[in-house]
């Protein structure tokens, strides 16, 4: 019961891991190479339509579309591409409208290896070769300094708060459980034990009184 008990809480924590992971938003230091539109056919996609937006924040619709792209390669010479959709009023909650502005001004960093412009580039989501999953840009901005130290500042403050509210949840679960459940359970175990006492106190007596009636009756 006890490994049942501890998988079951190693999985929720994985799921909560991987659901702040993949929606907080994340910063890369990063050089664009180009930018590009593409048709996208998501009718063999599968359960991977999930982690495409159309411009409303739903499911995508229709089933072919087209998508902004932003190519870009990372200080250690790594590739990296981005989508770029509007998220809507949908989830994440990024309220995300200004997706042909961040093109543009992407594409206005466009720069090569011999005369470098680095940018930091916010986004959220993944990036996965093998499912199709690109991470969706929702800013950039362009910086002198690829070594820049980027403090996640909005994640802190976001986990910190959250950390809080699972905090005063446990704090009301404790004294609620301190206050109703562990006397209602008290209680109970004594009604419990004192039916148990009666019971036993009722079994003596008939077994008394059926001794004496048919111990009497053979004499």
């Amino acid at each position: 019961m006890a490994y049942v008990k501890w998988t079951f809480r190693i999985l929720v924590l994985l799921l909560v891991f991987a659901f702040l992971h993949y929606t907080l938003p994340q910063r890369d230091v990063v050089r664009v190479v180009n930018t590009y539109e593409e048709r996208q056919d998501f009718s063999d996609l599968g359960i991977t339509r999930l982690f495409w937006q159309d411009t409303s924040g739903s499911d995508v619709s229709p089933v072919n579309r087209d998508v902004l792209f932003i190519q870009t390669v990372r200080e250690n010479g790594r590739p990296m591409v981005y989508r770029n959709q509007d998220t809507g009023w949908g989830w994440p909650p990024y309220s995300k409208f200004d997706t042909a502005n961040l093109q543009t001004e992407a594409a206005d960093l466009i720069s090569n290896r011999d005369a470098p412009r680095w940018a930091v580039m916010t986004h959220y989501g993944w990036r996965n070769e093998l499912l199709s999953i690109f991470p969706n840009a929702v800013g950039i901005r362009e910086i002198e300094d690829p070594d820049v130290t980027l403090i996640p500042w909005l994640n802190i403050i976001i986990l910190t708060i959250l950390g809080g509210l699972l905090l005063w949840v446990w704090i009301i679960w404790r004294q609620f459980r301190e206050r109703t459940i562990n006397p209602a359970m008290s209680d109970a175990s004594q009604a419990w034990d004192r039916l148990d006492q009666l019971d036993d106190r009722a079994r003596g007596r008939f077994w008394y009184w059926w001794d004496r009636l048919f111990h009497r009756r053979g004499r």
